[in-house]
């Protein structure tokens, strides 16, 4: 039996899930999400837990399974306490600024990079070297902060770029002089 699979996930006071047709909805002080889940997964309430249920012992299904919990979790958590995900901006001369919904990125190319905030999460930045990603997705929030840290990536001689909070970026030794 999957560890993650078969642990029940407690549902907070103000959280409601329901399941209809295999589409699994949780709704909470923070929004709304939706997830389809598989047909050889069963997901039920009992006295404010969810259970997580697979039909056969086939690798699939204990791959879903496991799976599946994880994601059910992650929208419990998502609408109850939200998502947050940082990026620092290390450089001189690169910063990002906020202007309406968009956050413009200077980092060294030729022109400013223009990166629109997606529906659903929101973009700010305390500072001009920090960037904040915060929304009730998991998957978006991480994959806006992955996208972002793409416009430049961190390189390895002196650090510079766009990098995740406490990332620790490898540094390789420059050219030797004669």
């Amino acid at each position: 039996m999957s560890r993650i699979g078969k642990a029940p996930i407690e549902l907070p006071k103000g959280v409601t899930l329901t399941i209809e047709d295999g589409l699994v909805r949780v709704k909470g002080p923070k929004g709304e999400l939706e997830h389809r889940i598989r047909p050889e997964i069963g997901v039920e309430v009992n006295d404010g837990q969810v259970v997580v249920r697979r039909s056969s012992e086939h690798k699939q299904d204990r791959a879903y399974h496991g799976l599946t919990r994880a994601l059910v979790a992650n929208m419990v958590e998502g609408v109850t306490t939200g998502f947050r995900k940082g990026l620092e901006i290390v450089g001189v001369g690169y910063r990002v600024d906020k202007r309406g919904k968009k956050l413009v990125l200077t980092v060294g190319y030729s022109h400013e990079v223009e990166y629109p905030e997606p529906e659903g999460i929101t973009l700010s930045t305390p500072s001009q070297t920090t960037i904040v990603v915060e929304g009730i997705d998991k998957q978006k929030v991480g994959q806006v902060a992955a996208e972002l840290r793409a416009v430049r990536p961190p390189e390895p001689y002196k650090g510079k770029g766009i990098r995740y909070e406490g990332e620790h970026v490898r540094r390789k030794a420059g050219k030797t002089g004669a």
